[in-house]
């Protein structure tokens, strides 16, 4: 390094990334760092900071930072080769395990990112259906495209089954395009998509809607309501696939839609994406049909990037042993039931919600079911335990959306996390 550059690194990171990040982490300048390297649990930042994370890449890490049995597999491919764009034997041995473990999925292609796949998931669909609008609940996220952020985290509750732009530079003549419907109302849902359903080309949803479970029954109801409709029913488990069970979601709720979208815990931390699903909707994108009415190009130069192809497979082989899931339901479980239990002897009314290696806390008195019943919590409340939590060296996304664990995260963690969350809340009430 020249100069001082080595003492400055959080002036110049706001110099150059706006608000001094890579996106989302909206974290005050005095607390703002820069990381080093990551191992296990631990994240260790420029100036020697130890935190335990609870980040860990969006959930993208779900075996540890710098897992050895990864590092392995990635120094040895390459060795050989950085990318092809092309099938190569690993992209060909993740697809046959995907269609062997997914439910839905009868054909796979390859993206970079959950985003890609949940983009070409909905152009499948509506290329099926032959209609143009598309059906999803109210602060869902699917991804940064038009689709994806539409009432995303709206500020303004207006009347289902309006959109609304959460992102400035959406084109608002899409908002016309996409049906918004609340999350875990069956009820409510089934009239619009009745209403619609001439125009309607496809549902997509996340199983866990961010850490909302679904209540008994909703999701078991959405699929009956479109395979009666006959509309392609879409899950993004682009969060949930490899998380809640091996074969995601759709295995761990017994429910399969005709398409799924997947990424994140797939890649074991390296970019991957993937959407699968019904062969007779797959093939929609063979490029032989380039002209046909219902041809849906795809094209990823990263997708199925042999490096990140055995990432994935070295992830999964480790996902596949004896005792993971249980451990991963353990972890959550632990750090939910201690986190009730601490609200509770505090006297803090707040509700923990989540499922498997997911939680979050949510400072309501109300039953936590939707979006709305989120946005009208004390969110000032949870963002101050956040970035507590995060100044006590645990790191995390102040936004508090989800906590993440791992399989490398021990007992001992979630005993620190406690007792540092502990230390915060007893901070706030006084």
């Amino acid at each position: 390094m020249v100069g001082n550059k080595d003492t400055n690194w959080i002036e110049r990171s706001f110099d150059v990334f706006p608000g001094g990040s890579l996106g989302e982490f909206n974290l005050p300048r005095e607390i703002s760092t820069v990381l080093s390297h990551g191992k296990g649990s631990r994240t260790y930042d420029v100036f020697g900071r130890e935190y335990i994370d609870y980040s860990l890449a969006w959930g993208s890490v779900i075996l540890g930072h710098a897992h050895p049995k990864i590092a392995e597999a990635v120094k040895k491919q390459v060795q050989k080769a950085f990318n092809f764009s092309y099938v190569t034997e690993q992209a060909l041995e993740l697809a046959e395990e995907i269609v062997r473990t997914i439910p839905c999925a009868e054909k796979v292609r390859f993206a970079a990112s959950g985003t890609e796949a949940t983009m070409y998931a909905i152009k499948l669909a509506k290329a099926y259906t032959g209609r143009d609008k598309i059906l999803k609940f109210e602060g869902s996220y699917h991804g940064a495209h038009d689709y994806g952020v539409m009432s995303l985290f709206p500020q303004t509750l207006v009347d289902f089954p309006l959109a609304q732009p959460t992102s400035a530079g959406t084109s608002q003549a899409l908002s016309q395009e996409v049906l918004i419907a609340p999350f875990n109302d069956l009820e409510t849902t089934a009239r619009i998509i009745d209403r619609h359903r001439d125009q309607l080309g496809g549902v997509i949803v996340e199983p866990l809607q961010r850490c909302t479970p679904p209540k008994e029954g909703f999701l078991e109801g959405l699929r009956e309501v479109t395979r009666q409709r006959e509309i392609p029913l879409i899950f993004d488990e682009v969060v949930t696939g490899f998380r809640l069970a091996y074969g995601g979601a759709q295995e761990y709720y017994g429910v399969t839609p005709d398409l799924a979208a997947l990424g994140k815990a797939m890649g074991g931390g390296f970019p991957i994406g993937a959407f699968c699903g019904k062969t007779e909707i797959m093939d929609l994108c063979i490029e032989a049909n380039l002209g046909s009415e219902n041809y849906v190009w795809v094209a990823s130069t990263g997708g199925g990037n042999p490096v990140s192809m055995a990432a994935s497979l070295a992830t999964l082989q480790e996902l596949r042993k004896p005792g993971t899931y249980e451990r991963l339901h353990g972890l959550g479980n632990a750090l939910r039931e201690g986190l009730r239990e601490i609200l509770g002897n505090l006297g803090i009314t707040a509700q923990v919600i989540g499922d498997g290696p997911i939680g979050q806390v949510i400072f309501t008195g109300e039953k936590v079911i939707d979006y709305r019943s989120v946005f009208r919590s004390d969110r000032a409340k949870g963002r101050r335990f956040m970035l507590g939590l995060f100044e006590k060296g645990v790191f995390l996304n102040p936004l508090g959306t989800k906590l993440y664990l791992s399989l490398a995260h021990s007992d001992n963690d979630i005993d620190a996390f406690l007792e540092r969350g502990r230390e915060v809340l007893e901070t706030m009430k006084a």
